[in-house]
């Protein structure tokens, strides 16, 4: 068990959450109930007022939710996305133990125009898919994504194939796409009301933009903007001094 150390600067409350988000997120499964105040005092012989203040930081956290006469439970897990590694949001949520699905919203082919051609290094006038997709776990919508493809790169793709397979399947499978990198860029938002519907969060919701440049050598071959639920979504960042 680890120990309180009261000789600590770390305040009381900071090193009881620490001891707590390692015990919620090593042992403890999701929904299922942690330890009364009462409880936690005697155990790490703290006052009510430390437990207060540490259980009031992980609810603000996400971390844990409280339930009225009943006590105070798990929250299901935040999906928790590798930025170095190339990912498919199909096979993470997979390793999750999550069942991921793809709801296609909007399926055209565009013009690239100003912004989106300097992206491809091609005319304004040159076609590209747009794609955009809810993406779910469990059934909960985790994502909404716009995608966008070159149509002669791609040409002859469909929404129904969208529709039953994830798009890196499709592309590398039936297109022998060879992804060597990818870029991505994220910053915090408050989602709109668009995004608020597609996401079934109410608008101004904390979330997350994306930015994805995927790159076939030295080429682009897909660019997505994406809109991460900020309850349901922590990246990592794993750094190695070589």
């Amino acid at each position: 068990m680890n120990a309180i150390d009261k000789n600590s600067r770390t305040p009381l409350y900071l090193q009881l959450m620490n001891i707590l988000i390692d015990m919620i997120e090593n042992k403890l499964e999701e929904d299922s109930q942690i330890p009364s105040e009462r409880e936690i005092c005697e155990v790490y012989d703290v006052s009510r007022t430390t437990v207060r203040q540490a259980m009031d930081e992980l609810e603000k956290e996400g971390y844990i939710y409280k339930v009225h006469g009943k006590g105070t439970f798990v929250s299901p897990r935040r999906m928790n996305q590798d930025l170095i590694a190339f990912y498919s949001f199909t096979e993470e949520m997979k390793k999750l133990g999550k069942e991921p699905s793809s709801e296609v919203t909007g399926f055209e082919i565009v013009q690239a125009g100003d912004s989106i051609s300097n992206i491809f290094k091609i005319e304004n006038e040159d076609l590209l898919y747009k794609i955009s997709r809810i993406r779910k776990a469990d059934g909960i919508h985790m994502m909404y994504e716009t995608t966008y493809i070159p149509y002669g790169r791609f040409k002859g793709i469909t929404r129904e194939e969208l529709e039953e397979k994830p798009l890196y399947d499709v592309l590398m499978k039936e297109y022998n796409v060879r992804i060597s990198s990818a870029e991505e860029y994220f910053r915090p938002i408050l989602t709109n009301k668009i995004e608020s519907v597609y996401l079934d969060i109410k608008e101004g919701s904390p979330s997350l933009k994306i930015e994805r440049f995927t790159y076939e050598k030295n080429s682009v071959i897909e660019y997505t903007v994406s809109v991460a639920r900020g309850d349901k979504f922590k990246y990592r960042v794993k750094l190695n001094n070589n």
